[in-house]
């Protein structure tokens, strides 16, 4: 049933967010439905959706002062931008520049209570950062990522602007509505396009 989802099945779909890349990885392989003909691995609808409701659970357990959202490829900034100022939460958008959680020298410091990761590859100074702090990762996995480091893993698309722009504004939503502060049957005032560069 629609209700049960976070948004429709056709939302997930029109945004490419089921859709993997031609390289499979042993952590990602519960998460792949099928390959398609083209040899793309197509991830599982229904798995994306309850991995997004577990991952706004967790996090909606920490202030937005304490989560760190990191964005290094380009097509994500306007996502991890968007969804920050929705949240509240701080943010990187671009390099994440190493120390930043691990060197209280540096006047960029901060320290999270807990990260959400964009994607594990081009952002791994990140990853090696919280393991070394013992900060806990949510990340955003596509089938060619490894999730060694990563406690939850929330499985989709996380190259493409739409796809992006639909999980953050997803978890934009579902983390205010788990902390109370959006009425369940409301959504934020900016639309999963407005996530979009």
């Amino acid at each position: 049933m629609a209700s049960e989802n976070l948004v429709e099945i056709d939302k997930y779909l029109s945004a490419g967010v089921h859709i993997g890349t031609k390289v499979k990885t042993a952590s990602m392989a519960p998460f792949i439905y099928k390959i398609n003909p083209a040899g793309l691995a197509i991830m599982n609808v229904q798995k994306i959706d309850e991995r997004l409701k577990t991952a706004a659970k967790f996090l909606s357990r920490y202030d937005p002062k304490d989560i760190l959202v990191i964005g290094r490829r380009e097509n994500s900034w306007k996502a991890v931008k968007m969804f920050a100022k929705a949240t509240g939460v701080k943010f990187f958008a671009g390099r994440y520049p190493a120390g930043v959680i691990t060197n209280p020298n540096l006047e960029t410091f901060t320290e999270p209570k807990v990260m959400l990761i964009t994607d594990p590859w081009p952002d791994k100074n990140a990853i090696s950062d919280a393991v070394k702090i013992g900060v806990p990762i949510v990340a955003l996995c596509d089938s060619n990522n490894t999730t060694r480091a990563v406690d939850i893993v929330i499985p989709c698309n996380n190259k493409g602007a739409k796809s992006l722009a639909l999980i953050y504004w997803i978890l934009a939503n579902e983390y205010l509505h788990e902390r109370g502060d959006l009425p369940k049957k409301k959504t934020i005032d900016k639309t999963p396009e407005d996530f979009m560069e």
